[in-house]
C-alpha cells in the first residue's frame, strides 16, 4: 500500500478491525518512511448481476445511479444518510443473494420501492410516480390508497 503523504511503497498494518456490519476490514497503517498514519478499508469484490432494461439492453449495476435515484426521491425529506446507505446496502445484498448473472431492471426498481416505502412514504410516492410513469391523478390515488391500507 502506497503512503498517501510521501508516496513511499512500504507501509505496515498497525491494527485491523471489521467494519460496516462485517463486510469491510478497516486497517490502520503506518508509513515506514515518514511515520504518518492513515486508514484503509478493504472490501470483497463481488460481481453483481447485469441489469436488463425494458428495451432489452444490458448494463452493469451502477450503485451511483441507485444512490442518485433514491436521493432524488428523498430530497428535503427527514431521512438520515445512514438510513439511505443501509437501504442501499440491503438492496446490494439482495442483488448478490439472487445468484443470477442478469436481472431485470424492473426487479431492482421494485426493491428500491420496497426500501423507500419503509424509509419515507412521500419519497415512495415520488419514486413510484416517475418509475411507473403516472399519467393522471388516479394513479397517485391508487398508490396512496395502497399505503393507507398497509
Amino acid at each position: 500500500m502506497r503512503c498517501p503523504f510521501c508516496q513511499a511503497q512500504d507501509t505496515r498494518v498497525i491494527d485491523s478491525r471489521l467494519a460496516s456490519e462485517g463486510d469491510q476490514v478497516r486497517r490502520r497503517r503506518e508509513c515506514v518512511a515518514c511515520s504518518e498514519r492513515f486508514t484503509t478499508y478493504e472490501n470483497a469484490e463481488l460481481l453483481l448481476p447485469r441489469m436488463v432494461k425494458s428495451d432489452g439492453t444490458r448494463e452493469p449495476f451502477d450503485e451511483g445511479k441507485l444512490r442518485t435515484g433514491m436521493q432524488r426521491a428523498l430530497e428535503k425529506r427527514p431521512v438520515s444518510v445512514e438510513d439511505v446507505e443501509a437501504a442501499i446496502h440491503r438492496i446490494k445484498k439482495r442483488l448478490q443473494g439472487s445468484g443470477e448473472r442478469e436481472l431485470p431492471a424492473r426487479q431492482l426498481g421494485e426493491w428500491v420501492m420496497d426500501e423507500l416505502r419503509e424509509l419515507d412514504q412521500v419519497a415512495y410516492v415520488r419514486f413510484a410516480s416517475v418509475y411507473r410513469s403516472f399519467q393522471d391523478v388516479s394513479a397517485f390515488r391508487e398508490v396512496i390508497d395502497g399505503l393507507e391500507r398497509r
